[in-house]
Order: structure tokens, then sequence, then C-alpha cells
């Protein structure tokens, strides 16, 4: 308590003008029973600690202007780099109904159908008789007084009479021409159906085909598989 009292006394002994202007004093209080307090007065009794501390200050006004751009923000740990993941989902694959030239059909994963060659057909016209294609003219006058072909034409005068000419005509080929069988798209759900009947198909034929066949079939069907898990929603 001795100790206390020079401070306590100098503590009141200084002005109040000896503070700064931007200072605060704070009073620690400390009772006989231990309880602390802080003031801004001094202590009426007890233990006295006295603190001079800083006023907050307020930061000083800032003036916006257009002709200097604003500060960068500063760069922070969740302002990193983000991750750009692009997702491609592939289209499904188109199925095409093919028909051949007999009327039956089939499946293909092109339009373009199966080619096949036709023949061309044309026609020859052979000529009779040894006049090229004309009647042999019989001797003796015409029915108008003269020979057959002389004279003026029934159709009026200086008009010619165009006759046909007499022969036959013989159908032979005149080569081949590639044509393809016509394709049709088909709709996703009727895709969808005939994948599933062609697999239930390759697991019927399964069991009675030979070990060599069975190769083949486990190859389609795990084609088949791939293909409902992609485009028909897992089958």
């Amino acid at each position: 308590m001795k100790l206390l009292r020079p401070a306590l006394c100098l503590a009141l002994s200084m002005p109040l003008a000896a503070l700064a202007a931007d200072d605060v004093r704070i009073y620690r209080c400390v009772g006989s029973n231990g309880a602390v307090a802080l003031q801004d007065k001094p202590c009426s009794s007890g233990r006295q600690e006295v603190r001079d501390l800083q006023r907050p200050r307020d930061p000083p006004p800032r003036t916006a202007s257009t002709d200097v751009p604003p500060p960068a923000p500063a760069a922070t740990p969740d302002m990193g780099v983000r991750e750009v993941r692009h997702v491609y989902i592939q289209p499904p694959q188109p199925m095409y109904e093919c028909v051949r030239d007999d009327g039956s059909r089939y499946t293909s994963d092109n339009n373009e159908g199966n080619p096949r060659w036709v023949p061309v057909w044309t026609t020859v016209w052979y000529p009779s008789g040894p006049y090229g294609g004309q009647r042999p003219r019989p001797p003796g006058p015409g029915p108008g007084g003269g020979a057959i072909g002389i004279g003026p034409p029934p159709g009026g005068a200086g008009i010619p009479v165009h006759r046909p000419p007499l022969g036959y005509g013989v159908n032979v080929p005149g080569g081949n021409v590639l044509v393809r069988d016509a394709c049709t798209q088909l709709p996703a759900r009727e895709v969808c159906s005939r994948l599933r009947d062609r697999r239930w198909e390759l697991d019927r034929r399964y069991n009675s085909a030979l070990q060599s066949e069975r190769t083949a079939i486990s190859t389609e069907q795990r084609g088949i598989d791939a293909r409902l898990s992609q485009d028909c929603s897992g089958g």
C-alpha cells in the first residue's frame, strides 16, 4: 500500500492537459475482495492502475475520382483459378431400315443400302425384207395408173407420206448400273425396341449354337449391351 500511494499521488497530481488529445486514460481498480473494475475516473479505494490508450481514429475520407481506376482487390485464398470442366454428351447412334429389291427389309447403321448391279436393257430394231424395212414393190402400175411410189402422194400435191418401216425390235442388255437399297432412319424408340429384340434373339440362339458361333454371338451381345446402356437409359 505504501508503494501505491506515490503512484496514486503522481496520477492525481498530473494535470489533464498533459494528456494528448488523442489519448484516453483508463483506471483499473482492484478491490479488497479481488473484484476488477475499469472506469474513466480514479479509484475511490483499493488498488489502482492507470493506463493511457490511444483513442480510435476514423480513416481519412476517400475521394472518388473517375480519372484514376479503382485499385484491384487483394487476392485471397478463395479467389484462385477455378477449374472448368467440359462434358460432351454423345448423341444416340442412328439406325436405318433398308428395303431390298424383292421387298425384304433389314437394318443398318448407316443410310447407304447394300449395292447391287442392275442390267440396263435397250431395244434394237431389225428391219424385215431385203429393202431395209420396205416391202418389195410388185411390178406393174400402181393404184393411180403409175408405178408404186411414183406420182402425187395421197396426202396432196407436194406433201410426202412417211410410212413406218416394217420390222421387229429385240430387247438386248446394254450394260449394268450400280444401285443401292433405299434406307429410312428409324425413331429412337423404335431403335431401342429392335435392339432389345435382337438381344433376346441372340440369347435364344446361344444355347443351341456351336462353340465357334458362340464367340461371335457374345461379341455382338456386348456391343448391343453397350449401345442399350448409352442410348436407351440403361437398356
